[in-house]
């Protein structure tokens, strides 16, 4: 369009007919259009503004037409639409109406088709479709080659079960294909020719089809080229068989750099890349039956014009200055090109090698980069070198070096150099430039050259042959679709955030700076590469994507694709170029290029985006000042009419390869008119029509967001600059850790690392900064990375980059040894300046909006956080130049025992401000407080760094306390640390202050504190902190980590002694005090004895579990270290032949009292009295073979009466003198009743020897009393009241009870709650503690509206051992079961077993009722009965929670009494159930288990009115039982219900029953089941 071209500038308005619009009809101050064409030189080039009532987002410009969209998601379109055969000028773009409704986020222009991306991710095609590039169906594009209108559509993805749809985040469009990015990171192709990377042929791909040859691979951004595509991926982990890790530490990157790699691009003829194929001559042409006719274009006059095929042949010799260039070129293979005068072959951007042989040839190197880096720490720039000015090439040589002078004029000094190249005659070779489409028959060909390759294992790449023999895998990670670990699917990675720009902002979810762009990026490209566009050093055309080397590892963010050409945007702000040069538009000489090259900008130009056109590229960079410039690379010169109308038409006809274009300059020239369109956003190119969207500095806005991405891509560019040019050859140069000497070298590697983890994040900071710049319409403040990743970013600075290494870095600048100029420690301070850039730019964009909004205080949060971050570290490196500064007046052999890497001096007292009190007139006290410890010395000379003793005291075990003046006018100041305290005299007011106000603000720096100006006496009392004790006691060397308070241990902690012992556990005012665990090494068994329980004044008090190295374990009480009160020792896991258990009463640390001791090696329970580990007193003892025996025992042994039952009913009573053996008077009754009586001797087991009389006594004689009192059992055993005392004792100890009964109330209630809340700390049993923090009245008297509440508490405090009636109950239950389970099955200990529990329910009750005080005494009733008859004896409830769990041994012990009488009685049972049945009486059966006699009743009583209710229908209504009726049909029942074990229940009901019942109802029919039992017993057969 001639018409942009113009003198005066233009202004486009461009209205709409919308409501919106007429609410808006100012001008918009953000996304403001600005268009011209490409064509002529820079000073005549006058864009014209484009005026429209919404800001526009995203322009896209294919060759002869452009869309827009704008704010609202609305398209626009304006050019040739020769699909709709209209041309729309630029100033009056059309809407497309088809896409309102739909909003829209992306817009793509292809050659002649255009592409729209909804919010939702759907593709919306239109425009020309004769190779399919719009992706309908074959059956829609039949009679239609175009697509007049927007047509969804739709990507699916065919293999995941069932097939779903694919969101599509970014489109990308050629002149006959289209590209779409999904979500997943994975790339959709369909179209026509190789440039798809499908394995096909079959064209044209109607339905996008997935590139599997990037299947697994995370692709971040897509461009397209004519007949080419470009790709941006995400790198895959490193090797094994190269770890990059290993790399860094020697300074180098994980990928070889450009320069590395050049010389190894050298393709000779046998070497060919599977995926590439020579085009043939016939390929040259249009193939495609759909391009034979000519197409019809439609000009701004209306005037058509047909298109034919071009091609060029050129080979251009140049002159300038008086030099001559002559640029051959091998189309086949891609030789690097020939220069006659002399200048380097192959291209070597500025970088230096990391290895010793390429750095530094001597010092003065060093110091003069130093000098440079430290005086313009910004200003580190690629220079061209002397003599380079005029270059027409951007070969720059190894020995280049750093430039301190930065540019002064960006508008004119840095472009004078460029001068226009004229064209001269074509006397050169000449070359063909093919740009027809792939056909059906070239990709035959290509599939079978690739096949041959493969079989014929050639090489896989042309981009390094020399890496053949050593780097097979690194070629394995070049071929498409070859994943290097398994498969791509399994490897494939989650996008982080899919952006509308085709960018994904991808990391991984772990890292830290999740969210940021990934630097480790690769490009891919496949397609035509007639003009080298594909950047693999040759001119062949690629079937699938194929990596390009040189570009893997210089951290590439940005593609952009020409017709002919290919364009790369790295981190580092360096533009690589390589395809098509015939219009300069590669920014250099070559032409054509076939593997990329760095264009060489002038210093102080940082590229952050790009756009390529069909001949021309266009860069927006930084300049001097805030404000993005631009640049142009192309045709400089206006045409001739007639070469104008040449033009045009070769414009229309859709060319296939550029024509030479007769005048550009070699280097990108400035575009001065860019200063005036404002901020400049985004660059976008087409055809030969340029584009850039621009905002107004509203508010400072605009441009405090440029400033802030300028000035991070300028940080990025020196922090690169500085470890490439200076830090990695410098840590690579062997003469350098000799001169620093060791702990500077290893400071210096450190520093080196951090150096690079800030790099990394600057890197990747920045790139997102350029992001957001790109959308700045669209995006949010609050999004901006210094606000989402604060914490990382303070991270970064403060912990991993020079925060922990600053106490010591004055020192790495003092000990250089090249010369007193070189401050290298300005290198790594440098990146501090730029926290306070950081706070200064969100403190302006804070600014721009209203306080109370999110956006400001978000803003304002940052600058504060960043601005504390920087003034902190500048603090400590202050105090790191003092601390230096100290020990350089102080050093001497006394003061290197002092000095530590991390230690900081604060202030000391050389001038005898500060003093011991009552200190002698001739002693010497010198004090420095470091950021650590106070030293003390004493016998110092400060000026000669003298002493002779010294204390550390360690600041995070000091407290410190001002000492109030008194009349002796001390300035005092009292200091408290673990093993002593003091008290030092200052000796003025001030100085008190100054040493006060300095201890606290160390003391809280050291605890994790903010250290600013603590206020005097207010740092922390209670503290955690790590000590080694190294006064003399009891902790003489131990080591404590843990809880502090005012100088004494307080608190959890861990104590370590140097001879194995160590505890963990609470402390209280400096020794061990509540629950604890104690590991006591025992050097003899050469195995520790351990503990687990309670302490009390640094000894274990109180209920535990010990572990002795021999396998005994005790659990139970202890008293001040002695095993007392409570208590079970197991024995024999380690000595079998010595098994046993005792469980019983413990008095210093010996058995005393009542307990049981079982005996399993022998067989043998004894159940009774101990006395000083001996038995003594009154005991029975019971053995597996049914032996009973009761009686006293003393000096451990059996000794005077006692009575001994064996298990045929034999008895004997007797004098036993000793165990088992009978020695005097006695009585021997038989199970037969028969009876001997005399002086008995011996053993019980071997036999007897009797001298005395023998009866038999006859049938009818009547029974003996005082014979049978003598062999009745029980007369000897313990009584069950004096039983277990000990337990209960325990119970009463857990309430704060001295003695039964004897304590305060409220302190019982406090100790529950105090255990029931340290058991919630620790998460056991967390509902039913819950339950148990509500206690119910416990003070009124109890009735039947409050009982309930009652009866629940206690249920639930029985259910947990937190509780002490939870505890009393488990306990009760273990001796219970401890006592009558396994030997102690004997059926002479029921009696005791019942009486025993009796018993437990006694002082079980009298302990719920010291709780509850308003229960009733013992057998009283509850008053006020409800209807339900819900009234019971006192203690039913606690029956409830004792008799099920002690039921099994209990009911046991019935079993086995009842033996003989439920033989009979289950024989008669099944003896009566043969009988058939004489009526039918509704059988009743017993489902639920029950354990207590009340439970049983109410189960009898049921039975009975069951039977009432069968009854009924056949009896009269006032029909009464009778005993007569009442016991025939009663025994009936108990027949057909066959319960076993019947006599044992009815004996534990008998038992346990209540009296209150007895006499009722619920008695009655007790005695008739009673009667029935009896009954059946006697019953004879029918």
């Amino acid at each position: 369009m001639g018409s942009d071209n113009c003198v005066v500038t233009q202004h486009w308005t461009v209205t709409e007919n919308s409501p919106a619009d007429e609410q808006a009809p100012t001008p918009p101050e953000r996304g403001l259009l600005h268009t011209w064409q490409s064509a002529g030189p820079p000073a005549q080039l006058c864009p014209g503004r484009v005026l429209l009532a919404r800001p526009v987002l995203q322009v896209a410009l294919g060759e002869h037409h452009g869309l827009l969209l704008t704010q609202g998601g609305q398209v626009y379109s304006f050019g040739e639409l020769s699909w709709r055969d209209l041309s729309v000028p630029v100033s009056a773009p059309l809407l497309e109406a088809s896409l309102m409704g739909r909003v829209v986020v992306r817009v793509a222009a292809g050659g002649f088709h255009c592409g729209a991306l909804s919010e939702q991710g759907n593709v919306y095609m239109w425009g020309e479709n004769t190779a399919g590039q719009c992706g309908l169906t074959e059956r829609d594009t039949v009679t239609n080659i175009t697509v007049s209108e927007p047509c969804p559509v739709t990507v699916v993805d065919s293999e995941a079960v069932p097939p779903a749809g694919v969101r599509v985040v970014d489109l990308a469009l050629g002149r006959e294909h289209s590209l779409a990015l999904s979500a997943q990171n994975e790339l959709w192709a369909w179209g026509s020719g190789c440039q798809l990377g499908l394995v096909t042929n079959t064209f044209p791909v109607w339905r996008p089809k997935k590139v599997e040859h990037l299947a697994g691979r995370h692709v971040i951004q897509v461009a397209c080229g004519a007949y080419h595509s470009l790709a941006v991926v995400r790198s895959l982990p490193p090797q094994k068989t190269q770890n990059p890790s290993e790399k860094r530490e020697r300074g180098q990157s994980p990928h070889y750099s450009v320069t590395e790699r050049e010389e190894q691009f050298a393709v000779d003829a046998g070497h060919y890349c599977p995926l590439g194929v020579e085009l043939s001559e016939f390929m040259t042409g249009e193939s495609s039956p759909r391009r034979r006719g000519p197409r019809r274009r439609l000009h701004p006059g209306g005037r058509s014009a047909g298109s034919s095929p071009g091609s060029a042949t050129s080979s251009c010799p140049y002159s300038e200055d008086g030099k001559s260039y002559t640029k051959q070129t091998n189309l086949a293979f891609g030789h690097p090109l020939s220069e006659t005068d002399g200048s380097p072959k192959s291209h070597r951007p500025l970088c230096w090698r990391a290895n010793k042989n390429s750095a530094f040839s001597d010092e003065t190197e060093i110091n003069n980069l130093l000098q440079k880096l430290s005086s313009q720490p910004l200003e580190i720039h690629q220079s061209t070198g002397p003599g380079d000015t005029d270059s027409l090439s951007s070969y720059t040589s190894d020995d280049s070096c750093v430039s301190s002078t930065p540019s002064t004029d960006l508008l004119t000094s840095s472009y004078k150099e460029d001068s226009p190249i004229k064209g001269q005659s074509n006397n050169g070779v000449a070359v063909a430039y093919s740009s027809s489409p792939v056909c059906l028959e070239e990709v035959r060909l290509c599939l079978e050259a690739e096949k041959q390759a493969l079989q014929g294992q050639k090489s896989t790449s042309l981009t390094n042959i020399n890496q053949k023999g050593n780097a097979a895998a690194n070629r394995r990670r070049s071929l498409p679709g070859t994943p290097t670990r398994g498969s791509p699917q399994r490897r494939r990675p989650c996008a982080c955030r899919p952006s509308s720009a085709g960018r994904t902002q991808a990391a991984a979810p772990e890292e830290a700076g999740a969210g940021l762009p990934s630097l480790e990026t690769e490009v891919w490209s496949w397609g035509r590469g007639s003009e080298g566009q594909l950047g693999h050093g040759d001119q062949l055309a690629r079937l699938q994507p194929l990596c390009i080397k040189p570009l893997t590892g210089e951290e590439v963010i940005k593609v952009a694709a020409g017709s002919h050409h290919s364009l790369a945007l790295t981190a580092h702000c360096q533009v690589y170029s390589w395809g098509s040069n015939m219009c300069g538009q590669l920014g250099h000489v070559n032409s054509p290029v076939t593997v990329p090259q760095q264009i060489k900008l002038s210093d102080g130009l940082r590229v952050w985006d790009l756009s390529a056109g069909q001949s021309h590229s266009l860069l927006l960079a930084d300049g001097d000042c805030v404000q993005p410039v631009l640049l142009y690379c192309g045709q400089q010169q206006e045409q001739t009419s007639a070469q104008s109308e040449k033009s045009q038409q070769g414009q229309r006809s859709c060319q296939r390869s550029p024509n030479r274009a007769e005048s550009y300059t070699v280097r990108p020239s400035l575009l001065p008119f860019c200063m005036e369109m404002g901020y400049i956003s985004s660059v976008c190119s087409g055809g030969q029509r340029c584009a850039v969207l621009a905002d107004q500095n509203v508010m400072g806005f605009i441009s405090a967001i440029h400033e802030l991405a300028s000035r991070e891509r300028h940080f990025y560019c020196w922090l690169s600059s500085a470890k490439k040019l200076l830090l990695t050859p410098l840590r690579n140069k062997e003469s350098v850790c000799p001169s620093l000497g060791e702990p500077c070298t290893h400071l210096f590697f450190s520093l080196f690392e951090s150096f690079v983890h800030l790099s990394v994040l600057i890197g990747r900071h920045s790139t997102s900064l350029s992001y957001f710049l790109l959308e700045v319409q669209s995006s949010d403040v609050t999004a901006l990375p210094l606000l989402t990743h604060t914490e990382h970013f303070m991270d970064i600075y403060k912990d991993e980059c020079l925060g922990s290494q600053q106490t010591v870095l004055a020192q790495l600048c003092a000990d250089q040894s090249h010369g007193g100029d070189v401050d290298l420690v300005s290198v790594f301070y440098r990146p501090l300046q730029q926290l306070h850039q950081y706070s200064r730019v969100m403190l302006k964009l804070a600014a721009c909006f209203d306080v109370l909004t999110a956006e400001c205080q978000s803003l304002h949060q940052g600058c504060n956080q960043f601005d504390s971050l920087s003034l902190s570290l500048l603090r400590k490196k202050t105090e790191a130049e003092t601390t230096f500064l100290f020990w350089k007046s102080h050093s001497g052999k006394t003061t290197e025992v002092l000095r530590l890497p991390q230690r900081r001096v604060v202030c000391e007292s050389s001038n005898r401000s500060l003093t011991m009190q009552n200190a002698g007139r001739f002693s010497n006290h010198w004090f420095i407080l470091f950021n650590d410890t106070l030293v003390h010395t004493q016998g110092a000379i400060p000026s000669q760094s003298l002493f002779s003793t010294h204390h550390i005291y360690p600041l995070s075990c000091l407290w410190v306390k001002p000492v109030t003046e008194d009349s002796s006018g001390h300035y005092a100041i009292k200091i408290t640390c673990p093993e002593e305290s003091f008290t030092l005299v200052a000796s003025t007011p001030q100085e008190k202050n100054k040493w006060l106000r300095s201890l606290n603000q160390a003391v809280d720096q050291v605890l994790g504190g903010a250290g600013q100006g603590s206020s005097p006496g207010l740092t922390a009392m209670s503290r955690t902190a790590p000590y080694t004790f190294t006064g003399e006691g009891r902790l003489k060397d131990a080591q404590y980590t843990g809880a502090w308070l005012a100088g004494r241990l307080h608190g959890r902690g861990t104590m370590k002694w140097p001879d194995g012992r160590t505890y963990r556990g609470n402390f209280k005012k400096g020794q061990e005090e509540g629950y604890g665990e104690c590991l006591i090494p025992n050097k003899v068994l050469n195995k520790p004895d351990s503990y687990q329980g309670q302490w009390r004044d640094g000894k274990i008090h109180g209920f535990g579990k010990y572990k002795y190295a021999s396998g005994e374990v005790y659990e139970g009480c202890f008293c001040d270290g002695q095993r007392h009160g409570y208590g079970m020792l197991s024995s024999g896991k380690l000595a079998k032949n010595s098994s046993s258990v005792f469980i019983g009463q413990w008095v210093h640390d010996g058995k005393s009292g009542y307990g049981v001791y079982d005996d399993m090696t022998r067989g043998e329970k004894y159940m009774g009295l101990w006395l000083d580990e001996q038995r003594h007193g009154n005991a029975v003892v019971v053995t597996q073979c049914g032996v009973y025996y009761e009686g006293t025992f003393k000096d451990n042994k059996m000794c005077g009466p006692g009575l001994l039952v064996s298990d045929d009913d034999t008895a004997l009573h007797g004098e036993f003198s000793d165990d088992w053996i009978v020695n005097g008077k006695g009585v021997l009754s038989l199970g037969n009743g028969d009876c001997l009586e005399g002086q008995f001797s011996g053993e019980w087991t071997s036999g007897l020897k009797v001298v005395g009389t023998y009866t038999k006594p006859p049938p009818e004689e009547p029974e003996n009393k005082e014979r049978s009192s003598l062999l009745k059992v029980g007369q000897y055993v313990v009584p069950a009241a004096q039983r277990w005392l000990c337990v209960f004792d325990e119970c009463w100890s857990r309430l704060g009870c001295e003695a039964p009964g004897r304590g305060e109330r409220a302190a019982a209630w406090d100790n529950i709650a105090v255990t029931i809340t340290t058991a919630r700390r620790q998460r056991s049993q967390s509902k039913v503690l819950e339950c148990l923090e509500f206690i119910p009245q416990h003070g009124d008297p109890v009735t039947t509206a409050n009982y309930d509440n009652i009866r629940r508490y206690i249920s639930k405090a029985c259910e947990t051992p937190h509780h002490p009636l939870g505890w009393l109950v488990e306990t009760l239950v273990t001796v219970y079961r401890m006592t009558y389970v396994g030997v102690g099955s004997n059926r002479r200990l029921l009696r005791q077993a019942v009486q025993e529990l009796l018993a437990f329910l006694t002082h079980f009750y009298s302990i719920v009722r010291f709780l509850f005080p308003g229960l009733p005494e013992d057998g009283g009733i509850i008053p006020d009965p409800p209807a339900s008859a819900s009234e019971g004896k006192h203690n039913s409830n606690i029956a409830e929670q004792l008799l099920p769990r002690l039921y099994p041994p209990l009911f046991t012990l019935y079993c086995l009494q009842e033996e003989q009488e439920e033989a009979l009685y289950w024989e008669r049972v099944l003896r009566l159930n043969k009988q058939p049945d004489q009526s039918l009486l509704s059988f009743l059966g017993v489902q639920d288990t029950t354990f207590t006699p009340s439970d049983k009743l109410l189960i009898i009583q049921r039975t009975f009115e069951e039977m009432t209710q069968e009854g009924k229908p056949m009896l009269d209504g006032d029909f009464l039982w009778c005993m007569d009726d009442l016991l025939p049909l009663f025994l009936y029942v108990v027949l057909r219900a066959r319960i076993r074990s019947l006599g044992a229940e009815v004996s534990l009901i008998e038992d346990l029953m209540d009296l209150n019942v007895q006499h009722g109802e619920m008695g009655l029919m007790f005695t008739t089941l009673k009667a029935c039992y009896m009954q059946i017993q006697q019953e004879s057969a029918i």
